[in-house]
């Protein structure tokens, strides 16, 4: 049995044998520190309408459709000794890597004021730092998938006091083998003008710089199965790579609007130009059954269904753009429109059903599919 299949099924099982919907596990208390278990499984499937290009990445599914495991993290947390906490996660889908694996010291007991150490979401994108479990979409937009720095290895300050935060980071290379790398830092600020119960205004501000030694942007059409559509190729010359990025959220009630916009300059040798990529996305969603949201350090917090028997339900409309087209280098640019349903079933369980409609062009060819997308996701 592959390790999908394993894991779709410890999720089933897992499920029904579970007598009552909880958070997370919790296992023991070891040398003074609360020891929980937490995971995450989603599955996904695609169904393409593809124009130019074959959208299908894997010729076993069909050749119009994408069905697998998205992740499967597993994430073990500690809080104490004292102002010590400490999590470890590992993400067994594909070929697997390691999520947040980090101690964390919390200044004078303050939650909001900590240095941490290991690795971490580094400090930019609004999307990228919220939960994945709590996707407006199936898709995060292609700016995070393509210009945001995820985890990486390094050390960070982060500080927030009432409707402000301030987070610094230095960082280097991702603790799995073989993936991203490149020593640099990041930045970022966040400040909510309103800041009460249903009624949020927040902006922010964030700038991530590192060093490249060969750099390769391209971009997904919204489908984190499908082949990628825009592609700037290789780029072997380069030397840094820094990206600023503008955020907000609005929520009012059940309402929620949110945005983010990039630009990413990468710094090339004499021989060649610089590049500069740009991209953003607009969204709004709303809840249905009337739930809100709350401000958890500059990021908006999805909450559990009102009446969990119920469920909660989403609606919500996103316009994503991406420019990879910068002189020489013709990686393209894409626009999407996503429209999606999601269901919130008790504290365990989530349904999403989005449809996008795709419009790309690169070097000169147009490529416009339509997706059809689904995932299933169980959570503890």
């Amino acid at each position: 049995m592959t390790l999908n299949r394993s894991a779709l099924l410890l999720a089933i099982v897992s499920a029904l044998a579970a007598p009552a919907a909880h958070a997370e596990i919790a296992i023991d208390v070891i040398g003074g520190s609360e020891i929980s278990f937490e995971g995450l499984l989603q599955t996904d499937a695609y169904w393409y309408d593809s124009d130019f290009a074959n959208l299908d990445a894997d010729a076993g599914d069909g050749s119009d459709a994408d069905f697998g495991l998205r992740r499967a993290e597993l994430v073990f947390k500690g809080k104490g000794p004292g102002n010590v906490d400490w999590v470890l996660g590992y993400d067994a889908s594909g070929d697997g890597k390691f999520l947040d694996a980090n101690v964390a010291y919390k200044i004078g007991g303050d939650k909001a004021n900590t240095i941490t150490v290991g690795q971490y979401k580094q400090p930019n994108s609004l999307e990228e730092l919220s939960s994945s479990k709590n996707n407006d979409f199936v898709s995060k937009a292609m700016i995070t998938n393509t210009f945001a720095v995820g985890r990486r290895l390094g050390a960070a300050y982060a500080i927030g006091r009432g409707d402000w935060t301030f987070s610094a980071s230095g960082f280097g290379r991702e603790l799995t083998r073989n993936r991203a790398h490149g020593s640099g830092y990041g930045l970022r600020g966040t400040w909510a003008p309103i800041n009460g119960k249903g009624n949020i205004l927040n902006f922010g501000l964030s700038w991530a710089d590192y060093d490249t030694d060969s750099l390769r942007l391209r971009a997904r059409p919204d489908a984190d199965f499908a082949n990628r559509l825009i592609d700037t190729g290789t780029m072997a010359d380069t030397d840094r790579l820094s990206t600023l990025g503008f955020e907000g959220f609005w929520v009012r009630g059940p309402f929620k609007l949110q945005g983010e916009y990039m630009r990413t300059r990468v710094d090339r040798y004499a021989s060649a130009d610089d590049f500069t990529g740009t991209g953003g996305y607009l969204s709004g969603v709303w809840n249905v059954t009337g739930e809100t949201w709350s401000n958890k350090s500059g990021v908006p917090g999805t909450g559990a269904p009102a009446e969990p028997g119920r469920g909660m339900w989403q609606v919500g409309l996103r316009y994503d753009t991406l420019d990879l087209d910068d002189g020489a280098v013709q990686g393209g640019r894409m626009d999407t429109l996503t429209a999606g349903v999601n269901y919130y079933w008790r504290s365990n369980f989530k349904f999403s059903l989005n449809y996008v409609k795709v419009d790309s062009e690169r070097r000169g060819v147009d490529d416009n599919p339509d997706i059809v997308e689904a995932r299933a996701q169980f959570y503890w």
